[in-house]
């Protein structure tokens, strides 16, 4: 009795879940051939989101303990323990620190610039591929509009076709029309507020590690 009160609970809920999941794909599929690129678009925003997302959040971490141990050891007149401080760390401020700490005791100018020249070179690392995110965003609605224009098409087709108007011969071309447009729209508003999230993320960097870089400098 038990195990067939269990199946009559699971088998609508999995019935449903499942059709749920064919009407969706039942629907994309209405969109025609111009979907297609859309939904692979799609799958490689959330795939470079995630990728960039990753590498940024793990690039960008600044250990305090690393710099107030640097500072300490720039102090007491020990570059050289400091520099295998800066060393040792993996991230990306590891390796700005070890580019200033390695031209210890030359002129500070010549300090700030090598640490600079490495900043920027860690920051082109993290934008690295996010401009694909910004080329999506303007592409993807612009391939919703030419569904939308494919679909405008197949009305007045069919309408030349059956010499006649009608309901449902004008609704087969809006399924087209409005799926793809949607759908294109969607993925350009994600692709376009990933870009910019990430954006933020590294600016929000930027700012910490110029803040941490000068209490070395003015140790050095």
């Amino acid at each position: 009795m038990h195990m067939i009160s269990v199946l009559s609970l699971v088998e609508p809920v999995t019935s449903g879940t499942s059709g749920a999941v064919t009407s969706w794909m039942g629907l994309i599929m209405k969109g025609g051939i111009i979907m297609i690129p859309i939904v692979l678009l799609s799958f490689f925003s959330v795939y470079l989101f995630i990728e960039r997302y990753l590498y940024i959040k793990k690039a960008s971490a600044i250990d305090a303990g690393l710099l107030n141990a640097v500072v300490e050891d720039l102090k007491n007149g020990k570059p050289e323990k400091a520099l295998i401080l800066a060393q040792a760390n993996p991230g990306a401020v590891g390796r700005i620190l070890e580019s200033g700490l390695e031209k210890a005791g030359s002129p500070l100018t010549e300090i700030e610039s090598f640490m600079e020249s490495s900043t920027n070179l860690e920051i082109t690392k993290m934008e690295k591929d996010t401009g694909y995110l910004g080329i999506i965003a303007g592409i993807a609605p612009m391939l919703g509009f030419i569904g939308t224009i494919v679909g405008v098409i197949k009305i007045f087709y069919n309408i030349s076709l059956a010499d006649n108007i009608s309901i449902g011969i004008i609704a087969g071309g809006l399924y087209q029309k409005m799926i793809c447009s949607g759908s294109g729209l969607i993925v350009g508003v994600l692709a376009y507020s990933a870009y910019h999230f990430l954006q933020m993320m590294i600016d929000r960097y930027t700012i910490n590690l110029q803040e941490s870089l000068i209490k070395v400098l003015k140790v050095l």
